[in-house]
């Protein structure tokens, strides 16, 4: 029970003051003029002001309310290292039984993981958290059991109360951790590419100056190098192949440090061609001269040569050769010193006519064999006697032509083969494609596939492997119908990509292939092939643990399952003769970013309630309560403060000056005021 005198006047207060003063005034007059009365008068002003205040005595019935004590217990992935999982939770079982047994004290145990999606610890948006649940008039003190080691420091909060951190950790802890400082997303073929690395030990550490890094590509045989602890390692790095990737670097576990989780980093990288090199060889002029020009041009990452023979050997016209603006074809030079150069060779509607000789076009054949491409767009001279057939590129052309060329109207179709094939699959809307009128028809061999089929299914375009290389053969030279939207046309432009583009060894569109997508702790296992099933994917684990994963068939030659990986680190995947590494987690988790546990993060926020810092390691401080203000930690003990918060049930006002008082008192005062001054 409290007990409080409060004013609710009738009056604004300036008024009142004004009414005192002038009750104030009167009485200064009637004693100036020698009044007997004036001490009445002054008597039954003060009580006629003092009504005007309306004072009341109000009595309020609390109910005192305990002290909040908020202690925040870390158990992120930093925590467990060493004993530090042990020591924190029995100090805070300790300290929970401590708060219990004080005296009008409550405890609020909150305990505090790992973030998701590798966002750290989060130690300041659950104390955000917890303040938000609970009055701030009652928290009484903040306990954070952690190493220090927090990643939203930018959301500390206003602090009601006293903060201490419980530090876990030695002093005698240290730590190894490879840093990669760059790491760029993808890089081009054939060039290096500059990453920085960096080798720190943290904490108390013994003095060295070098150590062992392993460096492993796609999970082969690592190399190893000697580099200086403590410095910026510049390292160039040339990826081996196009696609994604995987560079795994790691330092050996040293005697003594405090954990090998952060001695590894993985980068994973894509490598893509700076130019895709192209020779184009027309070999007349024709109606769709233009597709395939326009089509790589189109491509910025295309550096097209193209040739047209306007005119050949034979042809004689009389017209000078010093007046022809032509520019001689410079066979020798493509076909025998360069060749090599190029990733794609393009024979469209071309011929034999004595401009290329047979040792060019053998030529031609080894480099297929070597490991180029050559793709031929067949026309009527496909099926003449003067057919690049009939050349030595038979030895590697994947259909021969039966000299017969079918001129109708077919709508070409995907056959059930290039349904499954990446350079055909996906292709909607077989049934409103435009027709084709022309086709060569021709005999394909033991080893080539056909993809797309026009007039009564006769192979229209064909693909094969040849040694090291590439080759296809589109069996019509009417693909620029579609481009020019005949009869609603057709997805042209995007079939002779994928065309282009898979004979130029572009890692997604193998049709035999094992692959993943990664996200986050997750991947999704892709494995195309043009089979009609495939067998379960091997995943050897990070730790050498393997399982095994089994597919399901999504589309035409194209089975996936989501694979939810128990750790960060590299996996490895086979199925048949296929192989892949993938890299899931981040290259450096941020929990083993820094392990040394500190206070240096959490001072500016502990001190401004001049709270402390204390290691667990040098026992559990004692409880002490400390006013507001007051220096809050010392040598051995913290201090939480006490609030004193009541909870109000119910509030009495009685008024000190009632009416009938008032009227009775002022009455009989200006009365004897009188009375006095007319005896007088």
């Amino acid at each position: 029970m409290t007990g409080t005198i409060l004013f609710d006047p009738l009056l604004p207060w300036p008024l009142v003051a004004a009414l005192a003063a002038l009750a104030a005034l009167g009485v200064v007059l009637a004693l100036w003029r020698g009044l007997s009365g004036w001490a009445l008068r002054a008597l039954a002003g003060l009580v006629l002001v003092g009504a005007l205040a309306q004072p009341s005595y109000q009595v309020e019935d609390r109910a005192p309310l305990s002290d909040i004590v908020l202690m925040l217990v870390d158990t992120s992935a930093s925590q467990r290292l060493a004993e530090r999982a042990g020591v924190t939770e029995e100090a805070a079982t300790t300290l929970e039984a401590r708060l219990a047994g004080r005296p009008n004290t409550e405890v609020r145990r909150i305990e505090v993981g790992d973030g998701e999606e590798d966002t750290g610890t989060l130690l300041m948006s659950a104390l955000n958290a917890a303040l938000a649940e609970e009055p701030r008039a009652r928290i009484a003190g903040i306990l954070l059991l952690s190493d220090g080691r927090l990643h939203d420091l930018e959301r500390a909060p206003d602090l009601p109360a006293p903060m201490h951190l419980l530090m876990t950790g030695l002093e005698t802890d240290w730590d190894r951790r490879l840093i990669v400082r760059n790491a760029p997303a993808f890089a081009i073929l054939g060039e290096p590419v500059q990453l920085t690395l960096r080798i720190e030990d943290d904490g108390a550490a013994p003095e060295v100056d070098s150590t062992t890094l392993n460096i492993s590509v796609d999970g082969a045989e690592p190399q190893s190098f000697e580099v200086a602890v403590g410095q910026d390692i510049e390292l160039p790095v040339t990826l081996p192949h196009g696609g994604r990737n995987v560079i795994q670097f790691t330092v050996p576990e040293a005697d003594g440090e405090l954990t090998d989780r952060n001695n590894s980093a993985l980068v994973q990288i894509n490598g893509v061609r700076d130019r895709l090199r192209v020779l184009l060889v027309s070999g007349e002029p024709h109606a769709g001269g233009r597709t395939w020009r326009n089509l790589l041009k189109s491509d910025s990452s295309v550096d097209l040569v193209h040739f047209t023979i306007l005119r050949p050997p034979e042809k004689q016209d009389g017209v000078p050769v010093t007046e022809l603006s032509l520019i001689a074809f410079p066979t020798r030079e493509l076909f025998l010193e360069k060749i090599e150069d190029f990733d794609l060779i393009i024979f469209d509607r071309y011929k034999r006519r004595g401009i290329l000789p047979s040792i060019y076009l053998d030529n031609v054949r080894n480099y297929v064999e070597n490991g180029g491409a050559v793709l031929i767009a067949a026309g009527p001279d496909f099926a003449s006697a003067d057919s690049l057939y009939r050349s030595p590129l038979s030895e590697v052309l994947p259909a021969e032509p039966t000299a017969r060329v079918v001129e109708e109207g077919y709508r070409p179709a995907i056959t059930d083969l290039g349904e499954r094939h990446p350079v055909t699959a996906g292709l909607t809307g077989q049934e409103s494609w435009g027709r084709w009128l022309r086709q060569i028809e021709v005999t394909p061999g033991d080893s080539g596939d056909v993809v797309m089929s026009g007039v009564e299914d006769r192979p229209l375009l064909v693909l094969d492997r040849v040694g090291e290389g590439r080759v296809a053969l589109m069996a019509s030279d009417h693909a620029w119908l579609w481009n020019r939207g005949y009869e609603g046309g057709g997805p042209q432009l995007e079939l002779l990509r994928r065309l282009a583009h898979w004979m130029m060894k572009e890692p997604e569109l193998e049709e035999e292939a094992l692959f993943a997508e990664p996200t986050g702790q997750t991947m999704r296992i892709i494995r195309r092939t043009l089979e009609e099933s495939v067998g379960t994917v091997t995943v050897t684990r990070p730790d050498g643990e393997t399982e095994e994963v089994t597919l399901e068939e999504v589309s035409p030659g194209r089975f996936e399952a989501i694979y939810e990986g128990p750790q960060i680190g590299l996996y490895r995947l086979s199925e048949g003769d296929q192989n892949a590494v993938i890299g899931l987690g981040p290259a450096a988790p941020r929990e083993f970013e820094q392990t040394i546990a500190s206070a240096d993060a959490l001072e500016p926020v502990i001190d401004t309630m001049r709270g402390g810092a204390p290691r667990l390691e040098d026992g559990l401080p004692q409880l002490r309560e400390v006013s507001m203000g007051r220096p809050a930690a010392g040598r051995g003990w913290i201090g939480l403060t006490p609030r004193d918060a009541y909870e109000t049930l119910n509030v009495t006002q009685t008024p000190i000056l009632p009416a009938w008082l008032v009227l009775l008192l002022a009455s009989a005062l200006i009365v004897g005021a009188w009375l006095r001054e007319g005896r007088s």
